[in-house]
């Protein structure tokens, strides 16, 4: 098996195996064991346990930007409907352990140390690209559409936090659709505003 693929493999379980049993007191050695490797063979392909989170919390990041994809918007949906979806979606409780590590990694890339400082290079950017490309592509002018999706990040990534300290599903939920109400007139002036007239 090329290294690649036996990392990929490691990485794969870890992932799983955080997702469906979290990562509180979790060591390095007890995770090895829970995947059949050795202690040695993690620090191998990730350096050390605080790598290994933060090529989890990588990997599910970049999924979850795959996932995006699925909100290619439909004419026939709606703004309010495709974010309540993706809402859904991301706040899903199956998400949590992952979504935990995420902001734990996070406050220590913060703190300047290392290796997780290096998950700041784009944690939020590559996020607003495909936000904003989705809001230009339901008629927001692309000035419009970049500062939105940046707020749009901050609010989700605000409301998954609460939801994870608080446990408030109603409250967040609530939160979440006054987001939709106050961005909602954008998409449907948007939608009523006559097409701008060809070149030539």
């Amino acid at each position: 098996m090329r290294f690649g693929d036996a990392r990929r493999r490691l990485l794969d379980a870890a992932i799983e195996f955080v997702a469906a049993h979290g990562m509180t007191d979790l060591s390095l050695r007890r995770l090895a064991g829970e995947l059949g490797t050795s202690h040695r063979m993690l620090i191998h392909h990730f350096g050390s346990k605080e790598g290994l989170w933060v090529a989890i919390v990588r990997e599910v990041e970049r999924r979850q930007l795959a996932a995006v994809a699925d909100l290619v918007p439909d004419p026939d949906v709606s703004f309010a409907d495709a974010t309540r979806a993706w809402w859904r979606h991301i706040s899903d409780p199956s998400l949590w352990p992952n979504e935990r590590l995420f902001f734990e990694v996070y406050g220590q890339g913060l703190q300047g140390r290392a290796p997780a400082a290096e998950l700041l290079d784009g944690v939020v950017d590559s996020w607003v690209e495909p936000a904003a490309e989705i809001a230009v592509r339901l008629g927001l002018d692309r000035d419009v559409a970049v500062p939105w999706a940046r707020l749009g990040v901050a609010v989700t990534r605000g409301l998954l936090l609460d939801l994870l300290a608080t446990g408030d599903r109603e409250a967040v939920d609530a939160a979440m659709e006054q987001w939709i109400a106050v961005s909602e007139p954008l998409f449907e002036n948007a939608r009523r505003a006559p097409a701008a007239p060809r070149a030539g």
